[in-house]
């Protein structure tokens, strides 16, 4: 059973329920609504494969700073936008497609808008229809950007109807310096041991300073009974 259990931490089966219902809802109101906008081509798709992905961000780690609104809707457009540069300008498909993701890393990493789907929406421009080819960097705008703002809006609206917060607020500096003080560890010593690790994780800083400082409390309490 230990197989299926939650990778993430703190996750909880009434919350990917509730993710389940979102995603499902955020995904086909995103196509009613962006089935009324006129395109730029005729046979360009309603709704692009990557928001699948940007769902599951959007609705089921809310929290994560990967799918928040200006990473979802700037790292897709920008991405796409790489991705129809690449194409256009780099003959040999193999080619085009790895440079097409790995600059809109680079693009997306220097503009902090960092989102997995990203990668897909630049790989799409690359080896996608003739139709896409044929928008050009008008395929970024429509649907790439419509779909992405109509995913976002309803997320707004769908976790403040479930009672969470979307876009996600870090903790007041207020709350981190009493967490600190109680804890006995300052931001230095986050940034240390972040650099220790050499390694990226998918939470907020404030998160997971408030975390460490919250688990170190609970330690302490245990210890004094």
């Amino acid at each position: 059973m230990r197989f299926f259990r939650p990778i993430l931490a703190g996750a909880q089966w009434p919350d990917r329920a509730i993710a389940c219902a979102g995603a499902a809802i955020g995904i086909a109101l995103t196509m009613i609504v962006c089935g009324g906008v006129p395109m730029t081509a005729a046979d360009l798709p309603i709704i692009v494969a990557p928001l699948g992905a940007s769902a599951v961000l959007v609705f089921a780690v809310p929290a994560s700073p990967l799918a928040q609104p200006w990473p979802v809707v700037g790292g897709n457009i920008l991405s796409t936008l790489v991705g129809v540069a690449v194409f256009a300008a780099v003959p040999n498909p193999p080619v085009a497609a790895g440079l097409a993701v790995g600059l809109a890393i680079l693009v997306m990493s220097l503009l902090r808008c960092l989102h997995p789907p990203g990668g897909a929406a630049a790989l799409t421009a690359v080896i996608g229809s003739q139709s896409i080819h044929a928008a050009g960097f008008a395929f970024a705008f429509a649907p790439v950007g419509i779909n992405s703002i109509a995913l976002v809006t309803l997320g707004m609206v769908f976790h403040r109807w479930t009672g969470r917060a979307y876009p996600h607020r870090p903790a007041p500096a207020e709350t981190l310096r009493a967490a600190q003080a109680a804890a006995g560890f300052v931001e230095a010593d986050i940034d240390a041991a972040l650099a220790d690790m050499h390694e990226s994780f998918d939470i907020d800083r404030e998160d997971l300073e408030l975390l460490l400082a919250q688990a170190r409390l609970h330690a302490l309490r245990r210890r004094g009974g």
